[in-house]
């Protein structure tokens, strides 16, 4: 794929374009924040979904 002139495929400019960019800037930042969050959260549950399994083993348990 070609690269524009800041380094960007046109299929990453187009996704990028078609996400961001009718938005505002507090929209934009918003979003953000939210995607991090959910990361965040993503992880937490991940965490205590080993905290479980690990738990569940020890007691000995099939679930």
């Amino acid at each position: 794929m070609p690269e524009g002139k800041h380094g960007l495929s046109d299929g990453t400019f187009c996704k990028w374009r078609s996400k961001y960019g009718v938005m505002e800037v507090s929209e934009t930042q918003r979003l953000k924040a939210l995607e991090v969050e959910n990361a965040k959260l993503k992880k937490m549950l991940a965490e205590h979904m080993l905290d479980v399994t690990a738990l569940k083993e020890m007691l000995g348990k099939n679930f």
